[in-house]
This record gives C-alpha cells, structure tokens and sequence, in this order.
C-alpha cells in the first residue's frame, strides 16, 4: 500500500515538475526576485548618497571676543577621539561687549551665509553656553558641547594620554550577541524564502479543477498521493530557484560585489548549520505549503485564490514574528510553544541550532515536523474530496467557496 501511494507521488511530482521547469513562464519565476533586489539596492544607494548630501548639520557659534574660535579649535581637536557623529563648528559672529544675538531668528530662516544646513546655534560664554536647537538636537548634543566647552576653556594646550590596547577576540556577553544576530539571520532568511515560494501551491489545483483533470486523478491514485506529489513537485521547483539564485549570487560575489555582513559562526558550525537550513527550509516549506494546498484545494476560480493570499501573508508573518519573539526569550515557555508548534517549529530550531551545540533535538524535531507534514496532507485531502469532489447538483454541494447551483428552468 505505501509502495503503491509512493509511485503515484512520484508521478505526479514528475508531471508537475517537468510542466513548471520546461514552461516558458518559469524564466520569468526565476528573475522575478532580482527586480525588487535591483530596485532596493538603487533606492538604498540613492538614499544614502541623498542623506549625505543633505544631512550635514552645521553648529553655528556667537560668542565675545574669540571665544568662538577656541571652541572651533577644541572640536577640531576632540572630534576624532569623541565616539559617534560630531557635528561641524563654524563661527558666525564675534560679538562685542554689550552685543547681542538672536539664535532664534538665524535658526528660523532659510540658512546663513557659509552655514546653509544650520542646525543648532551655540551663544552665551565659555563658561555658560547657550545651546539653541530642536529638543532632539539638544538632547543629542548637550554633553558633546560640555566637555568641548570645557576644553576650550581649559588653560594651555593640553595633550592627551596614550592608550595602551589591550584587544581580545570576544567576550561572552558579546559572542551571546552575535549568535543571536546569526541566528535571526537565519530566520529571516528562512522567512523570506518561504513567503516567496509557497504561496505557489495555492493555484496548483486551480486549473485541474477547471479542467476536470482532477477527477480523472482522483479517480486513478489516491488523494494522498496526490498531495504529497503535487507538493514535492512545487518544492523541488523551489529548490531549482534557490539554486539559481545562489548561483547569480556567488558569480557577483566573484565579479566584486561588495558581501553582506559576515556573521559570527552559528555553535553547530557553518557545515551543519548549512545542512539543517536546507532541512528546515524544506519542512517548513512542506508544512506551509501542505496547509496552503488543502486551503487553495477548495478555491475553485483565480479570484478566490487572490482573496486567500492575503490572509495566507497576513499568517506567515504571524509564524515569524511569534518565533522572532521567541528568540529573545531563551529557557522561557514562549520558546517551547515556539518549538512545539509544527509551522513555527522550523524557524525555532534553526535558531536554536545558531546558539546551542547540542544536535540530537534537531533530529527529533526534524521527524515531529515530518509527522505533522503527514497529518496536515492526511486531513486536508480527506477534507478536499468530502468537500469538492461531490459533483452534481442533485447532492446540494455547496464547497468552501461555491456558489449555489442555479435552479434551470423547465
């Protein structure tokens, strides 16, 4: 009996794979991703560039006397030992005795001569400075301006210790960090792969139901097999892309494009962590896309297919914001329930295989999703034939997604 439901899997897995690969659609599947890869990469460059030119706040001074120079003289000489962005000091009057000077109106016009993106301006004295900005600038800026000012009031030039450097290669609190890091990569990773390609199962039996292929199916192999088939065909298509996907990527990579971020090494080793990646793509693709193809089994038109894939995104992202969630709560029940919960399940444990060393809980999930994968194939075609391989309207069917029969007239 298993034999027999296996070989009618893999005839359908066969067909449908053939059918998508030698399509002349699939070339279209196959560039579809890099369109929104190239669209975000020039945005993000075009962004950056924007942001440069435009954000360069300016720090305008009016102080008596030269006052103003030694605070420009004092940034100078701290800003390259100072962490974060320091903005530029220019001086924009020397202000006599007795003279006076409206922050509030420089700041309120469209820019000054020699400062146009001026952000703050700094009055008052050395010894009591007056900082006028935004209270974003304020608060961003007050200590900075502090410990300048305390500089530039300091007597004599004042020279500054040599550090002596002491480096180590991580610490534990850090290494926590980055394999917390890698780990969410990984989930997103895992995350986007499966939005992008199992919601192709909702249409899968759209056309065969339009074309009554899948009576003839089902009346020659058992429905079981039908799904399993249909699924390890959409899966294998899958893989097809994110080979060719990777393939572009490692021959940019090559051509000198600049890489991503590297991310510190998961506990179980780049090699494993490879591996159950691929094995946990792979089972939460069969259990999302097993789900989606009972649920997209009683559409009977495309528009009913389009209606679904809302809330299908809507519950994806549901799947990996609870295991996000989870990641920040290691030893807690969140992370368990996370583990536990077949479609969530994937996501956990390939964060769990980032961090922890230990390898035979991955085997036990792997066999516990493969049983669920079992269960959700099982209910939902016992649950596609009781519902929408009934024909004829003597019966009164009426599936998930049916309209009522209209009576004929006599």
């Amino acid at each position: 009996m298993l034999r027999h439901h296996l070989a009618a899997a893999w005839v359908i897995a066969r067909r449908d794979f053939c059918a998508v690969i030698f399509s002349k659609t699939f070339i279209f599947f196959l560039i579809g991703p890099l369109f929104p890869v190239f669209i975000g990469a020039m945005a993000a460059a075009v962004g950056s560039q924007v942001s440069r030119d435009i954000d360069r706040p300016v720090v305008g001074i009016a102080m008596p006397a030269h006052q103003g120079d030694l605070l420009v003289a004092a940034r100078a000489g701290l800003a390259p030992r100072m962490a974060g962005f320091v903005p530029e000091y220019t001086v924009l009057a020397r202000l006599a005795p007795g003279e006076t000077f409206d922050a509030r109106t420089v700041l309120a016009s469209k820019g000054v001569k020699g400062a146009p993106q001026l952000a703050a301006v700094v009055t008052g004295t050395l010894d009591k400075p007056v900082l006028t900005a935004t209270s974003e600038r304020v608060d961003q800026w007050r200590g900075q301006l502090a410990l300048i000012a305390a500089e530039a009031g300091a007597p004599g030039p004042r020279t500054y210790p040599d550090v002596i450097e002491d480096k180590i290669a991580t610490t534990a609190a850090k290494q926590h960090v980055d394999l917390a890091v890698t780990a969410q990569a990984g989930q997103v990773l895992l995350f986007l792969l499966t939005m992008l390609l199992a919601g192709m199962v909702l249409s899968n039996l759209v056309e065969e139901k339009a074309n009554k292929i899948i009576e003839v199916l089902a009346a020659s192999i058992p429905m079981d097999a039908l799904f399993l088939g249909k699924l390890f065909a959409m899966l294998a298509v899958s893989l097809v892309g994110i080979a060719v996907w990777g393939s572009v990527y490692g021959l940019l990579m090559l051509a000198g494009m600049k890489s991503i971020p590297l991310l510190a090494t998961p506990s179980v080793g780049w090699p494993m962590f490879c591996l159950l990646g691929f094995l946990y793509f792979a089972m939460a693709y069969l259990l999302l896309g097993s789900l989606f193809l009972s649920i997209g089994g009683m559409a009977t038109t495309v528009r009913e297919v389009q209606t679904l894939s809302m809330p299908v995104t809507m519950m994806q992202l549901m799947v990996f914001f609870f295991a996000s969630y989870a990641l920040a709560r290691p030893g807690t029940w969140i992370e368990t329930a996370s583990q536990v919960f077949p479609v969530s399940s994937p996501f956990a444990m390939l964060a769990q295989a980032a961090q922890s060393p230990v390898l035979w809980p991955h085997l036990v999930a792997l066999v516990y999703q493969a049983v669920w994968v079992g269960v959700i194939i099982r209910v939902g075609a016992q649950l596609f034939r009781r519902t929408v391989m009934k024909s004829g309207p003597a019966r009164g069917r009426r599936g998930w997604f049916r309209r009522p029969v209209a009576a004929t007239a006599r």
